[in-house]
């Protein structure tokens, strides 16, 4: 029996991972409290943590809510749970990368409808470039489709945790996380 799987609130996920981080920081400075959370006696890496993990941590209830549809499947047919499990695990670093790429645009504005709207096309970008593969071809292509966020969630989807899908997700997240501590630090030295 063909289960929708995780892969179902992928529309969803697209429009609301942006929203879930566009607040994260741009409210803090369109608030004028930014000044004193960073000047608080906690390094702006253990506030990027917090904040990152909170966001991190809705999010994976978000998903974790969905596992009511495997169990609804269970009751009627029998269910293959690795697929389902590794196709959750993609959702939850793909998500992870969103999260890190929306408190990146969060940092940098300190309007929340611009942060959401830098992040959808940031995470567009990204998207398309699978698309932009399959006409390129030869290196330019295998690049291309190597960038893809969304090339990497198809080993999630068919039941297979490829080491390679796992450490784009984890390298991209730590990458948008310290960028955006390197734009804390540089709103901290503008003063």
């Amino acid at each position: 029996m063909d289960f929708p799987g995780p892969g179902a609130p992928l529309r969803v996920r697209r429009v609301l991972v942006p929203a879930v981080g566009m607040r994260l920081w741009a409210e803090e400075r369109r608030a004028g409290t930014i000044e004193l959370l960073l000047t608080y006696p906690v390094r702006d890496g253990a506030v990027l943590a917090g904040k990152y993990l909170a966001a991190l941590g809705l999010y994976a209830i978000m998903i974790g809510l969905t596992l009511l549809y495997p169990a609804i499947v269970v009751y009627f047919a029998r269910l293959e749970w690795g697929p389902v499990f590794t196709g959750y695990l993609g959702l939850l670093l793909m998500g992870a990368t969103f999260i890190a790429v929306g408190v990146f645009a969060s940092s940098l504005t300190e309007n929340q409808i611009v942060a959401a709207i830098t992040t959808f096309g940031a995470l567009l970008i990204f998207w398309i470039l699978g698309w932009s593969a399959d006409y390129a071809g030869g290196t330019a292509g295998r690049v291309l489709q190597f960038l893809s966020i969304l090339e990497h969630n198809d080993s999630f989807s068919k039941g297979v945790v490829d080491t390679k899908d796992v450490l784009y997700y984890v390298n991209f997240t730590v990458l948008a996380l310290f960028l955006t501590l390197r734009s804390l630090e540089a709103r901290r030295w503008k003063g």
